[in-house]
């Protein structure tokens, strides 16, 4: 190839990097403090974020809260407090997981903001041709603010919170659902939207195909309690919470006034869910998007629940964990590591201390900031201090390094978070096993080198950990005194000013 066809091949690389990348979370009901489920879909989200960060991509992460449901309302008057005063209280301890769990998100949505009501309200009157009103009886679930058919109840329960569902009749506003079913029929099979996993997607068709009928997209303002986004024209009716919080994907990026940022990152590339809201996300959404004739979100993915005895974690069910003395006895790293590895992404997956406190031990102390730790002593010992590392890439370690992060790669495009964390352990342990075999602590000149080459492996190592445990990254980067930008590929070539030894994380 000549130079100019590298040349322009470098150019369109780092142009198809530069696209931009628009990911979001659900946002959270503000009912109660945050437990740790909340913070799975957070910490999930944030690493992907990351990850495209350090590929090159313009990323814009958005997460929130949701403010305007009646189980907020309900919550606000058992406190005997103003539902304002309550939800801005919650709204706080949210925002405030960013501090705990290192968050990087760009923008923080509170669906109680002008920014949010105006985009709901302009969203409802691009739905106008599909929305109509009619008296309705039916069986209403506060938790998951919607109607439930007889025949998904389980033992006349919510199937989600367990709880028996209030019978409501009242007349209200609907949204022609049903006219959409093929088309969103088609949609889910070609994976227009992707929904991943496999599973989840095949669940969307499977209810799909038991014929989707019109929903209720409001209530009475009595009913609400006169909390929520009035329906446009219509001050008797508040807009059906759902159909409200899901224009946040929008609102946060300035749909109301149309703005180049909505433009510029619209549509969604990924939407972090959780299993209990995957009907509203795969099916009334895309739905209400068609009908305001906006472009659908590019990927669905769908976690499972973190899980106490098996049981899914959750306020309604008083069984939650609280996450902020856990990050206070443990550190936010250590509730970061133990959400990606130890809970599989896509399933539900148990939670216990002792768990954590074990893999805490094994895996952060004994093996990053062991392995840490060796190298920096062993680079003290030969008096490492200012050095220009270089590195082949044809060398041993140089291909290991090439397929380190390659792997990685491949495994979070595909959101498997605990499989890239269990190929940079193997990648850990292949350098311990380096270490043992080559003794490089004892003198000598080739010894000295192949503890530069462990140094090389310790900085590409804070480089593929960055999205997973960035905290920690940055430390062993500042140790190292490397100034080189973070980027999910190998660096071969960088300058080290040693600052001595480190602790990453301490023995409990």
């Amino acid at each position: 190839m000549s130079l100019e066809g590298f040349i322009f091949l470098e150019v369109l690389f780092k142009i198809q990097n530069m696209k931009k990348f628009y990911i979001t979370t659900a946002i959270d009901y503000v009912n109660g403090s945050p437990h740790l489920g909340h913070c799975l879909e957070k910490v999930q989200a944030d690493t992907i974020a990351r990850f495209e960060r350090l590929r090159g991509r313009d990323v814009f992460f958005l997460t929130g809260t949701d403010e305007n449901s009646l189980k907020n309302v309900k919550a606000a008057k058992e406190r005997k407090m103003s539902v304002k005063k309550f939800v801005d209280m919650n709204a706080k301890k949210f925002y405030s997981l960013k501090d705990i769990l290192n968050l990087s998100f760009d923008d923080f949505i509170r669906t109680t903001e002008n920014r949010h009501r105006i985009g709901a309200q302009k969203l409802w009157k691009l739905c106008q041709k599909d929305i109509y009103k009619k008296k309705y009886r039916g069986l209403y679930c506060v938790g998951c603010e919607e109607f439930y058919k007889e025949e998904e109840l389980e033992n006349g329960c919510c199937p989600e919170h367990k709880k028996p569902l209030e019978e409501v009749e009242e007349e209200n506003y609907f949204f022609a659902l049903s006219s959409y079913q093929e088309k969103l029929k088609k949609i889910i099979k070609n994976d227009e939207i992707e929904i991943i996993p496999e599973a989840r997607k095949n669940e969307v068709l499977s209810f799909i195909d038991k014929g989707l009928e019109d929903i209720c997209i409001s209530r009475s303002i009595e009913r609400a309690k006169g909390w929520g986004i009035e329906v446009p024209n219509d001050k008797t009716q508040i807009i059906w919470v759902w159909f409200d919080a899901l224009s946040n994907y929008l609102n946060a990026i300035s749909f109301s006034k149309n703005s180049n940022k909505f433009k510029k990152y619209w549509p969604a590339d990924v939407h972090v869910i959780g299993k209990g809201i995957l009907r509203f996300h795969a099916i009334y959404w895309p739905a209400i998007l068609l009908s305001a004739k906006l472009p659908l979100p590019k990927k669905i993915f769908v976690h499972g629940y973190i899980t106490i005895e098996g049981e899914k974690m959750s306020k309604s069910l008083g069984n939650i964990v609280d996450p902020f003395s856990l990050a206070k006895k443990y550190g936010g790293e250590a509730l970061r590591y133990f959400l990606l590895r130890e809970i599989p992404p896509t399933e539900d997956g148990d939670f216990s201390e002792e768990r954590l406190k074990m893999v805490y031990r094994s895996d952060l102390v004994g093996g990053i900031g062991n392995f840490t730790a060796r190298i920096l002593a062993m680079a003290e010992k030969h008096r490492i201090r200012k050095e220009k590392v270089k590195v082949k890439k044809e060398s041993l370690i140089g291909k290991e390094m090439v397929a380190l992060f390659k792997d990685c790669e491949s495994f979070l495009e595909n959101f498997q978070f605990n499989l890239a964390l269990k190929r940079i352990f193997k990648f850990i342990n292949f350098s311990q096993r380096l270490i043992e075999k080559e003794r490089p602590w004892e003198e000598g000149e080739e010894k000295r080198k192949l503890v530069l080459i462990l140094l090389f492996s310790l900085f590409n190592l804070s480089q593929v950990l960055s999205p997973f445990l960035p905290q920690t990254a940055l430390k062993i980067k500042e140790q190292l005194g490397v100034k080189k930008d973070f980027s999910f590929r190998p660096s071969f070539s960088f300058d080290l000013n040693l600052k001595g030894k480190i602790i990453l994380f301490p023995k409990l």
